[in-house]
């Protein structure tokens, strides 16, 4: 008996003296950390949330890229010339600006109708003065396509807030009304009109702010944007002028007004003076006679 409680004595100091080491508890503590840890992980893999539920993962990249995209902002998009080939167009024609000199204004006067008018656009023409490829300066949609006796094809595409480009004098048209154009897609080829029949074979380019012609060589090669800025104001007098010169009738129709005004021949003037030769006066002459003969008559 004494045996068994000299063992049970020395195996409960051994435990002692084992608690009582600094390094025993600590290890404890970590491996019980690790195993509740392992426990977690193990019960976090198991037991999906994905498919517990049976989410459908529809916001995932490349679940959608059947759905068409965006189209770029034309007010992101500099302007660009109306031909194909820059480097071989030639400026025929500049656009009537009011803040240019005198010899600049005269050069963008148009004689049209025996009267000059003021060129609210940029004629393009290319070297060797063969036609060429006109493309649409910005991206847009095509609001007008028709012909003109006068301006020949016209063709209208519409833009960011108000702004519009027009290309005229131009033939075999290929775009038509509603359709949407890139930028620099070829809309026709260059052509002649009876405006600016000088510039031969050409396209006339305009650019319209509010339905009023700004300058296009201010804005090559910068923002839809910055057009929002320009000034219209003096503008709107030289685009009544050519308005008016092109709507209205030349000289030639005035002309028979002029031959309907009274002529010297329908003055009274002229139609009384037969009159005088019929005047009672002329008709008394034989009087005369009559009192040369009284005169003969006493005489005897």
């Amino acid at each position: 008996m004494r045996e068994e409680e000299n063992k049970r004595s020395s195996q409960s100091s051994s435990v002692t003296r084992f608690f009582k080491k600094r390094w025993v508890f600590p290890a404890i503590y970590i491996a019980s950390a690790a195993i509740i840890l392992t426990a977690v992980l193990w019960y976090q893999s198991s037991d999906n949330a994905t498919d517990k539920y049976d989410y459908e993962s529809s916001d995932l990249t490349g679940k959608k890229n059947d759905a068409p995209a965006l189209e770029v902002n034309s007010s992101l998009e500099n302007l660009k010339m109306p031909v194909k080939n820059p480097m071989d167009a030639v400026v025929k024609m500049e656009f009537y600006d009011f803040n240019a000199s005198e010899d600049k204004q005269e050069a963008a006067l148009v004689f049209y109708n025996n009267t000059y008018v003021p060129h609210t656009g940029v004629d393009f023409t290319s070297k060797d003065g063969e036609t060429f490829d006109v493309v649409s300066a910005l991206s847009g949609t095509v609001t007008r396509v028709e012909e003109d006796a006068t301006l020949g094809n016209v063709i209208e595409i519409e833009h960011d807030k108000g702004i519009v480009t027009q290309y005229q004098s131009v033939k075999d048209v290929k775009v038509k009304v509603g359709e949407k154009v890139k930028q620099s897609q070829v809309i026709a080829m260059a052509g002649q009109s009876l405006f600016d029949e000088e510039s031969g074979t050409h396209v006339h380019f305009e650019i319209r702010k509010d339905g009023v012609a700004v300058n296009p060589t201010k804005f090559f090669n910068k923002p839809v944007s910055d057009l929002h800025d320009a000034n219209t104001t003096e503008q709107k007098s030289v685009e009544n002028a050519k308005q008016q010169m092109i709507e209205e009738p030349t000289g030639e129709d005035e002309a028979p007004a002029k031959e309907e005004t009274p002529s010297k021949e329908e003055t009274p003037s002229k139609k009384e003076a037969p009159s005088k030769d019929e005047t009672p006066s002329d008709e008394g002459t034989p009087s005369d006679d009559n009192s040369s003969e009284s005169t003969e008559k006493t005489n005897s």
